[in-house]
Parts: C-alpha cells; structure tokens; sequence
C-alpha cells in the first residue's frame, strides 16, 4: 500500500479539501464494448439533463476552480479534467478512447465532476505521496501534452517527483493495457464526502465489472 498526505501549503489553500484513494489489481484492455455501450447511453441521458451553462451550478467543478484559484492558478487556461470532460461531453463531442482503467475513470469524472488520477501503482517511486503545490520551473510532462507548467497547480509528488494535477497526469506513471496494479485518486475540492464516497463506490463497482478488479483497498484522506 501507499500512504498519501496533503501537504500544510496545499491544506492552507484548499482547507476543504478531502481525497479518496483507490488501490487495486486489475485486468486492463484497450477497449470494452460493453462499458462504452453503458457510456453512450450515459452521454446521451447527461446532454439531455445538463447544458453548458449548468456547469456553474455543479459544486465538484467549481470548487476545484476556486482551489485552482487560491494555489496561483488560472483555471480557464489550464482547465481541470473533470470539467474538461463534462464540456466536451455538453458540446456533443465523443470521448477519446484510451484503455478500459481510463475510459471507466473518465466515466466517473463526467458522473461526479470530480478531477480524478489514474496511475500504474508499479511505477509509482516510494511508499509515500504527497499532495503539495507546483513550484517555478518544476519539471513535468503532461499525458499528451509534454512539458506542462504546474506552477500553482495542486501536484501529487512522489520520491522522483510529480505524477498527478487535476489538469494532466504524469506520462511516467501513467496506465497502459499492461499495467497490472491501479491507484486512482479521486480530488474533492468540495469537501462533500458523502458524494466522494459515492464517486468511489461508482468506480469500484464498474471496475469490477469490466477491469476485473480485485483486492482492491479504498480509503480516505
């Protein structure tokens, strides 16, 4: 297992926030038809009950802006994933595929609005990870993106350095069809545990069912 802490820069920044953490061994692939069945009629049913305009009233996506905000961060132009997922999704354009672990991850995002990381547990360096602040210069490569400016944005740091914002994971630790062992962090910069708790509760359970999770340990922080 691991242990994750938030650091006193980032508590006095974000003194609401609170994490969820997800470790398991799964069965990763490159695409499930079944889960993207479920993600279609998800889309299509969110289009109809949501627009654009609604995101100002979801709680999950503007507190992570503010938390952006209050570290140093603009998050118009460096937009959280979990909002960048439901705009894209509110516009009526399809999700990318990536791999099984990813897509079902993405599907809780749009559910909950919540920022959430996905990593390799195996190419995690350390025991420990710690949820700080980036720093002037602090070297990070984004998935997709290449080198990404992470100064002000919230980072997950392990022994070598950054893994996860809420804008991009880490191109180090990120999951690929191989990967054999998950940690997923759900970022709820709203403090409302009784949705992360229900964001948690929605990824077990669809990994389970199409990642063949097992083993897996959820716990809070």
């Amino acid at each position: 297992m691991i242990d994750i802490t938030v650091s006193e820069e980032l508590r006095r920044a974000c003194p609401g926030f609170l994490g969820a953490a997800v470790y398991a061994e799964i069965r990763n692939s490159g695409c499930c038809e079944a889960l993207w069945e479920e993600i279609d009629v998800f889309c299509r049913d969110y289009c109809a009950r949501y627009t654009p305009e609604s995101l100002k009233d979801m709680p999950s996506i503007q507190a992570t802006r503010q938390a952006y905000k209050n570290c140093g961060k603009d998050p118009s132009r460096y937009r959280p994933s979990g909002e960048a997922l439901v705009r894209r999704v509110l516009k009526g354009h399809e999700l990318y595929r990536v791999n099984t672990v990813v897509d079902v991850i993405n599907l809780a995002s749009i559910a909950y609005g919540y920022s959430i990381g996905g990593f390799d547990f195996d190419k995690i360096k350390g025991d420990r990870l710690v949820l700080g602040v980036g720093k002037p210069g602090e070297p990070y490569e984004g998935i997709g993106r290449g080198p990404l400016n992470i100064e002000g944005l919230p980072v997950y740091r392990d022994t070598e350095g950054g893994i996860g914002t809420p804008t991009s994971d880490h191109e180090r630790t990120k999951l690929t069809v191989s990967s054999a062992r998950l940690l997923t962090i759900i970022n709820g910069y709203d403090g409302n545990r009784q949705q992360v708790e229900a964001c948690a509760g929605f990824l077990v359970e669809r990994l389970k069912r199409y990642a063949g999770m097992q083993n897996e340990t959820v716990f809070f922080f």
